[in-house]
Formats: C-alpha cells, structure tokens, sequence
C-alpha cells in the first residue's frame, strides 16, 4: 500500500482529511478508483469533493518547474514522495534537492534537466525532516554510531538530560572532540544541574546564595560555549536538595540566553506530579525561562482526568506568557536505577553501608512498602547489575529473582544498593500516556540510548507512527510528524536562525538537509523489553547535513556525518 493510499483510508479529522482529498486529486482515477466501497471520504470533506474524487476525467497535473530554479549541479535528488514537512501542513507530492548539507528546494521538478549526482526514488514513501530526540542518552565519544537512531530516522539527539552532562567549563572541547569523532548524528547538549553542582564544589551541601552564584556562573559559561540549556534531575542525587531559590537561580542565565531548562521533576507519583509541575512552572515564572517537563507521565496514575488537569496547569501558564512545553515516550514502563526504591536517608551523601547495618528494619521496611506500592516485584525488571549467588540481574524481575534466591524480595534489593542497578518499572497507564502524547505542546522522545534495557531507544519513534498514527488513528501523520521534528526543534532553539548556524526541524529550502523517507505501512519497532536492541523497520533512506547516513539495511560506510551542535549567542 503506498504512502498516498495510507493517508487516503485515515478518517482522522484535520489535517489528514484536507490531505487525503489533495492527495487523491493529484493522484488520479487509478488511487480513487482503488478505495474499498466502504471506505467513505472523511466526514469533513465537502460534497463538491467528493463528486470530483468520483469523476473518470482526473489527470496528474503536468509538473511546471519554477523558473528560478536551476538546473544544478546538486547532491541528491528524493524524487517522488509524499513530504510531511514537519510544520503540521498538509502533506503534499513534492521533490526534495540537497546540497552542500542543505535543502536547496521543495517542490516540483522535472528531473530530466537536473544535474544530480545521486538520485532517491521516493515513489509510494513519506519524505519527512530527519526526527529530533528531545531526550536522549548515550556517549557519543565512546561509540558515535547511534543506529538504534538512524533505524529510526532520528538525525539529532539531545544529550545532557536528567542532571547530568559535560563540565560547562570545559563544554567548548569537548564539542569539538566530537566533531572529530564523526558522529552519525546530530548532537546538541544541555548543561546537567546535578553535574554542575559537583563542578562548583557545592555537591551536597544545603543551597546557599554563594553557591547558587557559582552554579548560575556555570550555566553562563556553559551556554556562551554552546548548550542549548539546562537539565534538572530533581528525583536524583545531589539535585533534590536544591530549593526554589536556587533553581531559580539557576535558570536565569538560561532566560536571558533564550535556552530552556528541562526537568526530571521532583516527583511523578500521582500524589506528587501536580505539585512537581507547579515547582516547574515556578520556576520559569521566577526565571522568565522557558520551562520544559521531560518525560511527562503519571506513576501509579490512572486517572485521565489527572492528566488533563496537568496539561491545563501548563495551559494556564501559557496563558500568563510563560513558555512551556514537555516530552513523552510511547511506553508504560520507565528505567532507572534502584535508588529510587531508596528513602533519602538510605542515598548519598548518607553511607549505606552504615544505614543498611543500623537501620536494617526500617530500610527493609520502606523497601516492602515502596515496591508493592509500585505494583509489586513483577513490576520491576532489570536491566543491569549482578548478585552474589544469582549472577546478572538483567532480564529477570526482582520477583524471579527473589524466588530464585529463596529470599524476600525487600531484602534482594538491600543487598543491591541504590547504585547497584538499573530497572524498567512497569507503573505507568497507557490512558494517561496518550493524553499527554495528543496535546500539542508535548513532543515525542525516547528517554533511551543504544546501550539501555529498555525498548524505547530502539523503537520510540516508529511505535508512534506505527501504533497511533497507522493502527489507531489517535494522531494524524502531519501532526506526529511535527510532533518528532518541527515542535522539537523549536523547543530546543534548533529552528531559530539567531541561535543556530543552520536551523533543522522542518523540510525548507536553506535549511539543514537531515531527512527519513520511510514506509508507512512497513515502519514498526521490533525492541521488546525481553530484546531491547532489536533496530527499527521501514526507514529506507536517512540523510544526515545532506549526506546519506542509512540505507534501509544499516549504516552508510564510512565515518559519521553528524555534527555536535552549538548554540549561538548573537
């Protein structure tokens, strides 16, 4: 089934219906003549429409070149396709020509007068921008491939999530050590809060407004040197000791950069996230910047009504001016390490090995209580570490290995530590998680990276296309699309002219050649939580600053053609 006859069966209201109707003018009797009798036109499609679509006498329009165009040289040439140009426009058949790392137009060609010198044959295919990661991980220095994401068809990633990242001191080499590793994509930072209070030597101490100086005078530094932003990781150590004068702090550097602070909030429990989006939320009212929640979800949460009351509380601030947008992965089950299960008391800078001996009950106690308030020990599965007289952990559930070890599974994870794994916790509701994914300031990511346990870094973004655009109907092709791509890069800066050399996000002439051509009906994610690392399907071609990166199989020969990504202060 091509592309234009995918889009042409979807009943989803706007945009698909406007471009099921332009789509089947353009393609002729043949693609009309082909609907099932029972598949009627979208309900919003007027009547004078539908007696055209039904008429014998619809030819393909003849291609009328635009007479400023010339006739080359130019790299590649995607002929053919159905492009989704990531804004939310209606798709539309149109030709792609790159060069020099950019898109040089959009549009109709007649490609027996260019000069080309590779040719893509996109007939039946979706031409999208090459997806943007809102929230990823990975060590691009150690290993720069990335094809769990160019399976994908994510050209760019961002990386310096949850507090974590590069020192803002030294972020200017290592950028440039990335660029000379040749990364298959696209990289762009954001500089880590838990990270940068270790840099400044505040570590663990309580907040005080020295300390938040120095930590706002590395978010400085950090963003003149290029980062994007900043990353809270408000449920990890040292981050949750900071108060609200101290984010604040912290993220007016990034205001008066136009950057944007993304937070791990404090706390996504369903008791607990309404109050940690308002703390976000105070934070960018206090800071004037724009604030961004990642990984949006609800655990133990399945009260779609929570979700809505979430999404009217960004709403709202929207409406006072405040900027605020958040991510979500297609998954019910997160990943992290064990410590998370552990009180605060039990984590750094507190020795275990001294709580664990004297206050063994009551650690014992809260780990019994907080599991089977997670939905028990089948819920959580590893994904990392090792046991004594068990081996690794990874691919059992902390009941399997309870079992196994003829042990309460409260006394496994004493034994484990905070910091001696990392799990999926099966806690999230598949109602709530597609409320948020629908609102239109919430974006798609992964949350993942080639190395976790956990699926999302391999499928993400296909399940999206795959489950809620082909299956379900829930999005419409142009809108997820948007929501991968053009939303993404807004967010980040990646789409701004004054903050980046090269803006990306969106299929414009001028702008960075980074596309996916897939199959729509082909495109699905093949990682499960039992095999993770399993690369996505349908993606046929991938081009990364105009260079083809993926061929459909696996990765181009060769070194990468992605580039670490800078921000620029203008």
């Amino acid at each position: 089934m091509t592309a234009e006859r995918m889009i042409a069966r979807r009943t989803h209201p706007r945009p698909l219906a406007l471009a099921a109707t332009l789509l089947l003018l353009l393609a002729g009797p043949g693609l009309a003549a082909g609907c099932a009798p029972d598949e009627a036109p979208p309900p919003d499609a007027p009547d004078t429409q539908e007696a055209e679509l039904e008429g014998p006498e619809l030819e393909v329009p003849p291609v009328e070149v635009p007479a400023g165009l010339t006739t080359g040289p130019y790299d590649w040439l995607i002929h053919g396709g159905l492009v989704v140009d990531g804004t939310g426009a209606p798709a539309r058949p149109a030709d792609l020509l790159l060069k020099d790392g950019r898109i040089a137009y959009v549009g109709p060609v007649d490609a027996d007068t260019l000069e080309v010198a590779e040719r893509f044959d996109a007939q039946g295919l979706v031409v999208a921008p090459g997806f943007i990661d809102a929230h990823a991980h990975g060590a691009p220095l150690d290993n720069p491939a990335f094809p769990n994401f160019l399976a994908m068809g994510v050209t760019t990633i961002l990386l310096g999530q949850d507090g974590g990242g590069p020192p803002a001191t030294s972020l200017a080499d290592h950028l440039d050590a990335l660029d000379e590793t040749r990364p298959s994509v696209n990289v762009a930072y954001l500089l880590g809060h838990n990270a940068l209070r270790r840099e400044s030597g505040v570590e663990y101490d309580p907040p005080s407004p020295e300390g938040s100086e120095r930590l706002a005078e590395l978010v400085a530094m950090g963003m003149d040197q290029g980062a994007f932003g900043l990353s809270t990781g408000l449920e990890y150590d040292p981050g949750t000791l900071a108060d609200l004068d101290e984010l604040t702090a912290i993220a007016r550097p990034v205001a008066e950069r136009d950057g944007v602070v993304m937070s791990h909030m404090r706390n996504e429990d369903a008791d607990q996230v309404e109050a940690s989006v308002a703390e976000l939320l105070e934070q960018g009212r206090r800071s004037g910047a724009h604030v961004h929640a990642s990984h949006l979800k609800v655990v133990l949460g399945s009260d779609t009504g929570q979700a809505h009351r979430i999404l009217e509380q960004m709403a709202e601030a929207r409406g006072e001016g405040l900027e605020v947008t958040a991510d979500v992965y297609p998954y019910t089950a997160s990943f992290t390490g064990t410590a998370i299960l552990f009180p605060d008391w039990a984590r750094p800078p507190n020795d275990y090995g001294q709580v664990a001996r004297d206050r063994r009950a009551d650690l014992l106690d809260h780990l019994r209580e907080r599991v089977e308030g997670r939905n028990g020990p089948e819920a959580t599965l590893f994904g990392s570490g090792e046991l004594e007289g068990f081996g690794e952990l990874s691919g059992s559930t902390l009941a399997e290995v309870a079992e196994a070890m003829e042990r309460p599974f409260e006394e496994i994870l004493l034994e484990i530590g905070p910091s001696g794994a990392r799990a999926a916790y099966f806690v999230m509701d598949e109602a709530v998680m597609t409320t948020f994914l629908t609102d239109p300031h919430v974006a798609v990511s992964s949350d993942g990276s080639p190395t976790m346990q956990h699926p999302r870094g391999y499928g993400a973004f296909p399940r999206v296309i795959r489950q809620y655009v082909v299956e379900e109907g829930l999005l419409g092709l142009e809108e997820a699309v948007r929501k991968m791509s053009g939303l993404t890069a807004s967010i980040i800066g990646l789409a701004d002219p004054d903050r980046v050399d090269v803006p990306r996000g969106v299929l414009q002439a001028g702008w960075a050649a980074d596309v996916a051509v897939f199959d729509l009906e082909a495109v699905r994610d093949r990682a499960t939580y039992e095999e993770p690392h399993q690369t996505a399907e349908g993606m046929r071609g991938v081009w990364v600053n105009g260079r083809r990166a993926w061929d459909g199989a696996g990765l181009m020969p060769g070194p990468g053609h992605g580039r670490a990504l800078r921000a620029v202060q203008r």
